[in-house]
């Protein structure tokens, strides 16, 4: 059981200013459930340490009284002390390589893990997240971006006088500035050589719905997959429309055997026994949302191969992907990397199969930025935290030195608890795999 609760400072990227908890969130645990908050010291957060303050939260250069500690992004392995508990986005449940040392520290000082991707309901719904914002903001960004490199190809358009998210003072903010091009697009319409425009979207999950509520903004009209096949260019489709189309799992893919009719669960289950099919939509695209899950047994939706045949064929018509999934070489080959907000974006050369940073330069322009909720830091925070917080008691109250079995946990949390005194949990022993592949490595 918590004496004291700690709010860590974010250190993993120089532009992460999120906070798992907020001043406002942080005063009602204070007043209403009776805890001791102990915020550390950063000079970048979102949030000043005076709001801390005076929301009756205690500030600190460590964490060191603290037993339970929230977090947003990965902690340094020199961070951890015996027996604590941590709640913050590890990224190990994929077994990713370059955080096994990391869980391997925390299973050696017998820690806790609690990790907010894997706190769920009982039909597997993530319950804490920060999907929306990572949608609001990659949206903003790629509009941003699809205004300059229209710009490079010498078209002015109002995608011009849109900004990169972080530059906005907030969501609202945004907001307004993307509604005032969308009213200038609907009055004056676009360059007669863009129509028709078209948006694709992968997925529909939550960081899809946030980038469609920025699109929203824009005088758009809905379209299916089918119908953007046959969507040529007409000279009685209006210029003043941006034809938006969302693409579902049936959409994207279909199974190696022809003839067999789609099943969404034979499709995750045996993922390989399917292929893309989504590379007949691409030369009726402008701009490609990438919102998808992906990982490596699943099809690509665009391959290093395929682009190269387009761009040696001519210039093709999509120009931008916002890869909001910032896959690295994942269903976007191309994404060769995950940018920082500070640099975002990169052109890739399909020829050369090289990348150049910035909007410059022949070939298609990706904006990968892996931390998106961060350029919308208050507003993100916010959001997260309002859930969140009915789960700092319980987790305070905690006493983690009972078995896993009788731990008094809401079950959301339990099936979040990935280390319980050091041990992988029984959803999470699969991870053994991988922990002690990294330890023949290092040795």
């Amino acid at each position: 059981m918590s004496n004291f609760i700690g709010i860590r400072h974010e250190d993993r990227y120089l532009m992460e200013r999120r906070a798992p908890l907020t001043p406002k969130h942080v005063e009602r645990l204070i007043k209403n459930k009776k805890l001791d908050i102990i915020v550390q010291y950063s000079d970048k957060r979102v949030f000043t340490e005076e709001e801390y303050v005076n929301a009756g939260a205690k500030m600190a250069r460590d964490l060191k009284k603290c037993s339970v500690i929230f977090g947003v992004k990965e902690m340094p392995v020199s961070f951890f002390e015996d027996e604590k508990t941590y709640i913050f986005f590890s990224h190990v449940i994929k077994g990713q390589p370059y955080n096994m040392p990391m869980l391997r520290k925390m299973m050696e000082m017998k820690c806790n893990l609690i990790d907010y991707e894997k706190i769920v309901d009982e039909q597997g719904k993530r319950l804490i997240f920060f999907g929306r914002y990572a949608g609001l903001s990659g949206m903003i960004n790629s509009l941003w971006s699809l205004g300059l490199r229209l710009k490079e190809a010498g078209f002015k358009t109002p995608f011009q006088q849109i900004k990169q998210a972080h530059t906005y003072p907030s969501l609202e903010e945004a907001k307004k500035a993307i509604s005032a091009v969308g009213q200038e697009i609907a009055e004056n319409g676009l360059p007669e050589e863009l129509r028709p425009f078209t948006v694709a979207f992968t997925g529909y999950g939550n960081v899809s719905s946030g980038a469609q509520e920025i699109i929203g903004l824009l005088p758009v009209k809905e379209i299916s997959p089918e119908k953007l096949l046959h969507l040529k260019r007409r000279a009685h489709l209006p210029n003043n429309l941006i034809y938006k189309v969302v693409f579902k799992e049936e959409d994207l893919v279909e199974n190696i055997e022809t003839g067999v009719q789609f099943d969404l669960q034979d499709y995750y289950t045996n993922p390989l026994e399917y292929r893309s099919s989504f590379e007949k939509y691409i030369p009726n695209i402008d701009m490609l949302i990438n919102c998808i899950y992906w990982d490596a047994r699943y099809p690509r939706l665009i391959t290093k191969d395929y682009i190269e045949k387009a761009f040696l064929k001519g210039t093709p018509k999509l120009r931008v992907i916002g890869d909001i999934s910032c896959d690295v070489n994942g269903s976007v080959e191309f994404t060769e990397k995950a940018t920082a907000i500070e640099d975002p974006i990169f052109v890739y050369h399909p020829v050369n199969k090289d990348i150049t940073m910035g909007h410059k330069g022949d070939g298609i322009l990706v904006m990968a930025v892996d931390i998106l909720p961060s350029e919308l830091p208050r507003d993100s925070s916010n959001g997260f935290a309002d859930v969140l917080i009915n789960f700092v008691k319980p987790i305070a109250d905690c006493d983690f030195t009972e078995d896993f079995e009788d731990l008094d946990l809401p079950r959301a949390i339990k099936k979040g608890l990935i280390l319980h005194r050091g041990n992988l949990t029984p959803d999470f022993e699969y991870l053994e795999e991988y922990v002690n592949v990294e330890e023949k490595v290092e040795e």
